[in-house]
């Protein structure tokens, strides 16, 4: 199989994200001859959809050290993506978040429609 083709299949393990969510990513990674999940947990900085299938970020500080990371919508390495909790914004990008410290940072939860 091409691998170009392999990686612009849609993945059905990604929810519907939107920027200010928190989310859980378990990513496949392959360490040392063996296959074992990692988990990524942050805030959604930037969605970007496009031809190539998009990709988005996510952004957590750690041990007081912002630390961000994009993957790729269908990357067939996505196993899972939890949405932990919807947030409220105003903006596409959240790149402001950058300049914040991490208590900052908090955005506000969206309210679900009853």
């Amino acid at each position: 199989m091409d691998t170009i083709s392999l990686f612009n299949k849609p993945n059905p393990n990604i929810p519907d994200l939107s920027p200010g969510d928190t989310v859980k990513v378990s990513i496949k990674s392959m360490e040392r001859g063996r296959e074992r999940t990692q988990l990524w947990h942050g805030v959604v900085i930037k969605v970007r959809r496009g031809a190539d299938g998009g990709n988005f970020t996510i952004r957590r500080v750690y041990h007081g050290i912002g630390v961000e990371h994009t993957f790729p919508f269908s990357s067939p390495l996505l196993e899972r993506i939890e949405v932990v909790r919807r947030g409220k914004v105003r903006r596409a990008k959240l790149y402001y978040l950058r300049g914040l410290s991490s208590k900052a940072s908090r955005t506000k939860e969206k309210r679900e429609k009853e």
